[in-house]
């Protein structure tokens, strides 16, 4: 994973509060509550900061994780909401565009690995040959609604240069099976991607590494595929404030992208930027 200086993205974040709190309306300094909107990808990785930052601040916050797309819709249309960690830099950017928060900052990155069963012999080296098999099931999260499923049909578009015709080939087998809608609600004691694979729902679930690892600790008989550099798709979260927040959520966006924020997101696997 690739590193950054937090020193530039604190320099961008000091000028943003410098604009934006000129905009708060007269919101209570010293709120007992910060509401956090975030991608279920950082759901342990939130829930660690999150009990880290109560402690310093003698604050609570309040979050509410879900598919990102679904989340921006959300507050688009009214829900409250305070800080906004999406799993892309786009949700948070529409938000932006329509003047509902402020312009997003990357705050860190994720990759796609390969879940599957060891039975099964995937391999980086063979794992498009394997996602093409007609008899292996590969799942994904739902495009548009979950962006770990916009990186996996991009995966599938970085096949077709390998393999003319994968693409499409790709996109018509992927069992769309989380993240959506429409999808069933996952389990609330493991991981819904490790529960999938294990009762062969899907051979191969495509989705975050980070994921992966915590697939593994509630079934540990899975495999985690890191994906080759012909077809890796990188994932870059963004971090926004919505407008009107109060001084209190600027903190906990501070929090999360300070040396201490961007540790805990390493101990779960997250990488840093440049």
């Amino acid at each position: 994973m690739r590193s950054f200086r937090p020193s530039c993205v604190r320099r961008a974040l000091a000028i943003l509060v410098t604009i934006t709190m000129s905009l708060v309306v007269s919101a209570p300094v010293l709120a007992q509550t910060v509401r956090l909107h975030a991608a279920g990808s950082l759901r342990a990785a939130l829930d660690d900061l999150a009990r880290d930052f109560e402690r310093r601040e003698s604050l609570r916050v309040e979050a509410v994780y879900g598919p990102s797309g679904m989340l921006r819709e959300r507050i688009a249309k009214g829900e409250p909401a305070e800080v906004f960690a999406s799993a892309n830099m786009k949700h948070p950017a529409e938000l932006a565009a329509a003047g509902k928060a402020v312009e997003p900052l990357p705050f860190t990155r994720n990759v796609l690995c390969a879940l599957t069963r060891p039975e099964l012999d995937v391999q980086t080296a063979n794992l498009l040959d394997r996602l093409l098999d007609p008899a292996l099931r590969v799942g994904t999260s739902t495009p548009k609604a979950d962006p770990s499923g916009d990186y996996a049909f991009e995966l599938f578009k970085r096949a077709d240069a390998l393999r003319p015709g994968a693409r499409q080939t790709l996109e018509a087998k992927a069992l769309k099976l989380t993240g959506g809608p429409d999808s069933p609600p996952p389990p609330r004691d493991r991981s819904p991607y490790g529960d999938l694979v294990a009762r062969k729902q899907a051979d191969i679930f495509l989705t975050y590494c980070t994921n992966t690892l915590a697939a593994r600790r509630d079934f540990p008989e899975l495999v985690s595929v890191p994906v080759g550099p012909e077809l890796a798709v990188g994932a870059t979260y963004g971090l926004t404030v919505v407008r009107g927040a109060p001084e209190p959520a600027w903190r906990l966006a501070w929090f999360i992208l300070s040396d201490d924020g961007q540790a805990i997101l390493a101990r779960h696997g997250f990488g840093a930027l440049r």
